[in-house]
Formats: structure tokens, C-alpha cells, sequence
């Protein structure tokens, strides 16, 4: 017995059962996969699935530390509202199809996700499901702008950011963010499900050592912390931005990286917060420091359309010449930088934070990877690398766009004849190296004038302050001038 459409004035029967697919997108506000399946189904299961799909690249032990978190946080949101985070552990392609089954849902939803390997599981599931009879949806959930809506006149990917991002904001207003439901009719959930386990069955945390204090000390996971940090930066940080945002001794930046990777917060709420807090004089930031914020959600916007266009961002060359580079392989060098132990107290001060809080200035990371990749030629996937496992905000469109843009390899990268000179950038960001004093207390006595420069003082300078180069802290590892006239010459044998 077929069944025929409703009328126009009658709107479609809701399915008894769906799913809620959590990803990328762990918050109850503005999740469009989340809305739809409400819409749809009289009750929903909320599910986080743990993927062990081989194609999928596993997370690095910083992000694995915020997962932890941000599915607690995301777990107490829904059982405030009498739920629970169904969380399950397997591949994802087999996994998901399962739980579906066994829960007899009719209604499967989820937010997009941009990498290679990641839309092809969602592309092989939505067929899949479609093929049962059952009614699957994907959403936006992260982008103001979907990669196939920003296009030349020509219909091509655009591959440089400034007239991306012109093209972007004059196509049309990003969509407003939609508040979270008040209510959620859940489903009842079985035991025996295929995959389930707790949160602590995922071994997400570092137990020996558990080197996660700093981590702990500088961040809030979660969609209520995503919210205060916003409010905090928009009410106060803002102001100077412009201008401030490239100084890594001041909180000068929002820090909303992170929140963003995980979904904690969407960039559509952010637009309008900011817009409104603009609008109603609630900001001390000026129209230049707002623009300017804004840009820099423009900057993600645009590493995500490049993702989509080049999924081997991670992996190769934006710009196939530099597959000829002459890169050097030293594991003496890696290390040293990995430590934070190079003798330029910015590069070192950076890779330091990094290490003890999973998060590094956004003009100090330029800095480190100018130096890894320029003064010590060492290729700049191993720098992502050690980012991807590093970082609290490792995200396979920024981190590996961002890369790419500085070694000059990427789409509308920095030119290859830019090379941070260390020195110049932390006495031009770091004036009176509250930074570097900061992560590098063993050389935080020397004056302002030195402290960026320690390999120029007296040995008179360096005893008062309590400094033995090449003991309590490295002298630096390669020359300034010579590793910028190897790099430069590296560089334009490619265009040669």
C-alpha cells in the first residue's frame, strides 16, 4: 500500500525514533542537525561516536585532553534536561548504521564536516540510509558560508583571501544563529547497544605523567565557557584589537580557537554577538577593532573553503613547486625547536606555551613556523605535526593552511622572502618581554635591552643575571644571517 505526500496545509507525520549525530558541533545552541532531528522525530537520540575509521586522521593528545571535556560539558547539558550523551566507541561507517538499526530510527542528522575522508563516511552513511527508506539530513553547522557558495565570476574556487572574503560578505548576511531548544523528547535508550561505553572507557586524559595542569588552569571546555569567553573578549578584550592582536603579552585576542574546533560555539553566534555588542555601544572596541576581529572569522572561513577544494592540505604542497624544495632532515634541530630550546627566547617562549597550555599566540605561531621551516629548512609537515598533537585548537583546515601560508607553499601564502627575524619580532611584540619572562624564567633578569638577544650580553650582564649560555639556557642554534641567506637561496632555485 503506497502512501501519498500530505497535503500543502498538513504538514509531514514526525518519525518515532531519529538521531542526533554529534561531531565537530558539541553545543545545544544553533546546531541545525539537532533542530532538524527535533522537528522530525517525536524523540531523539543524542550520540557522540568515537571513531576509529582508518581513513579518519586520530586526534593528538591536546584535543583528545579537550574532547574529554567538552563531552562532559555537553553530557551535563543534555541530562539538565532529563538526557544523556550517548557516547560509543568504533568506525563510524559500520558503527553508526548499527545504532541506527538497533534504535529503529527513521530520522538521522548531522553537521557537515570538510575533510576528504570525513565526507566520504557521511556520503557512503547518507546513501546508505536514504537506500533503508529512512530520512538522513546534513546541515551547516560550522561555516558562515558553505565552500560552494564563494566562487569567481568564473565559477572557481577562489584561491586568494581578500577578494574571498569581499565576495563572502557581499553574497549575503550569514544566517542568524537559532537559540537551543528549552526541551528535548528523548529516546529510551537499551544497554546492549552496539559500541556504547563511558567517557572514561575512552582514555581520552594523560595519566603518566598527566601533563595537562597548565591546560587545566587556562581553560574552560564546554558550550557555557565558549559563551564567557565570547562575553569577556567582546566586553573588554576587544578594544585595541586592531592593533593589539599582535602582541602576545597582552590579552589582546578572543582565545575562541578552540571553542570553535569543537563546536562549542558557532561562528554564526559569534557574528551576531559581536554585531549586536557593536550595535548597542556595549563593546569598548572601535568599528576598525570589530572589523578587524571579524576578518580574522574570515581567515577560518577561508582555510575550511580550501580544505574542501585541496582535501590534502594536511599532506602536500598547496603549490606543487615546492615538491622540489630542498628540505634538511635533523632530528637535533626538530627536537631542540619541539623544546623550546632553539637560543631565540620568542621562538622558545611560544613553543612553550604551547607545550604547557595547548595554545600559542597567533603571531608567535607565525614566528615559530617562520623559523622552523625557513632558518632551519625543516619541512613543514613535520611542524603541523607537532601542532596537530600540541594544540587544544589543532583543526585540519587551519592548522594546515596556516602552515602552508607561511612556508609560501599554500594558496595566497606569505612571500617566500619573508623571514621573521626573531630578534626584530620579539622586541617589536614583546617590548618589555613580559612574554618571554613568562615561559623562559631562567633568563627573565636580563634587561629589556638583552633579554631577546642574550647571546649579545657581557659575561658580566649574563652572571647578574644568574645566566650560563650554553648551560642554564642554549645559545642560539643557527645564525640568523646565514640561515636567511640559505633559506632565501633555497627558495629561488624553485622559480629558477
Amino acid at each position: 500500500m503506497s502512501s501519498s505526500p500530505p497535503s500543502p496545509d498538513r504538514p509531514a507525520a514526525k518519525a518515532a525514533a531519529g538521531v542526533v549525530w554529534f561531531r565537530d558541533d558539541l553545543r545545544l545552541a544553533d546546531n541545525p542537525a539537532l533542530l532538524a532531528a527535533l522537528a522530525n522525530a517525536e524523540r531523539v537520540a543524542c550520540v557522540y561516536v568515537f571513531d576509529t575509521n582508518p581513513t579518519v586522521r586520530p586526534m593528538g593528545a591536546a584535543s583528545r585532553w579537550w574532547l574529554h571535556h567538552a563531552l562532559a560539558a555537553l553530557d551535563a547539558s543534555l541530562r539538565k534536561l532529563s538526557g544523556e550523551l550517548l557516547i560509543c566507541r568504533g568506525d563510524a561507517a559500520a558503527l553508526v548504521p548499527a545504532l541506527v538499526e538497533k534504535l529503529d530510527a527513521r530520522v538521522i542528522t548531522w553537521n557537515r564536516r570538510y575533510g576528504q575522508a570525513e565526507q566520504a563516511i557521511d556520503a557512503a552513511l547518507n546513501a546508505r540510509f536514504l537506500a533503508d527508506g529512512r530520512q538522513a539530513s546534513s546541515h551547516n553547522g560550522a561555516l558562515l558560508y558553505e565552500p560552494w557558495q564563494v566562487k569567481t565570476q568564473a565559477g572557481t574556487p577562489m584561491r586568494v583571501f581578500t577578494p574571498f572574503w569581499r565576495a563572502a560578505l557581499a553574497s549575503a548576511d550569514p544566517n542568524p544563529p537559532q537559540p537551543a531548544p528549552k526541551t528535548i523528547p528523548f529516546l529510551a535508550l537499551p544497554a546492549d547497544l552496539p559500541g556504547r561505553c563511558t567517557l572514561a572507557d575512552l582514555k581520552l586524559l594523560p595519566t603518566k605523567p598527566d601533563w595537562s595542569g597548565g591546560m587545566v588552569a587556562e581553560w574552560t571546555p564546554g558550550e557555557t565557557g565558549a559563551a564567557k569567553r565570547l562575553n569577556l573578549f567582546l566586553t573588554g578584550g576587544i578594544k585595541g584589537y586592531a592593533e593589539d592582536r599582535n602582541r602576545p603579552d597582552k590579552l589582546s585576542t578572543s582565545r575562541l580557537s578552540p571553542h570553535l574546533r569543537f563546536g562549542e560555539i558557532s561562528p554564526r553566534q559569534i557574528w551576531q554577538a559581536t554585531e549586536m555588542a557593536q550595535a548597542e555601544g556595549v563593546t569598548p572596541g572601535s568599528d576598525y577593532d570589530v572589523t578587524k576581529f571579524l576578518t580574522e572569522v574570515g581567515w577560518r572561513e577561508f582555510s575550511h573553503h580550501l580544505l574542501h577544494q585541496f582535501p590534502k592540505l594536511a599532506n602536500e604542497n598547496f603549490q606543487p613547486r615546492f615538491d622540489a624544495f630542498p628540505w634538511r632532515s635533523n632530528d637535533a634541530d626538530l627536537k631542540a625547536w619541539q623544546k623550546g630550546q632553539t637560543g631565540y627566547p620568542i621562538v622558545d617562549a611560544g613553543m612553550r606555551e604551547l607545550w604547557q597550555t595547548g595554545w600559542m599566540h597567533n603571531r608567535v605561531r607565525m614566528i615559530v613556523a617562520s623559523f622552523l621551516v625557513k632558518h632551519l629548512m625543516i619541512d613543514w609537515r613535520q611542524g603541523e605535526e607537532w601542532f596537530w598533537d600540541t594544540l587544544v585548537d589543532a583543526d585540519a583546515a587551519n592548522n594546515s593552511a596556516s602552515w602552508q601560508w607561511v612556508a609560501g607553499s599554500g594558496a595566497d601564502a606569505a612571500p617566500y622572502f619573508r623571514i621573521f627575524a626573531p630578534v626584530l619580532q620579539g622586541e617589536k611584540f614583546d617590548p618589555n618581554a613580559d612574554y618571554v619572562r613568562r615561559y623562559i624564567p631562567e633568563i627573565a633578569k636580563l634587561p629589556n635591552k638583552l633579554i631577546h638577544k642574550p647571546w649579545l650580553a657581557t659575561p658580566v650582564e649574563l652572571a647578574a643575571a644568574g645566566v650560563a649560555l650554553g648551560k642554564t639556557y642554549p645559545r642560539p642554534i643557527v645564525d640568523h644571517d646565514f640561515a636567511r641567506k640559505r633559506a632565501l637561496s633555497a627558495f629561488t632555485s624553485l622559480s629558477a
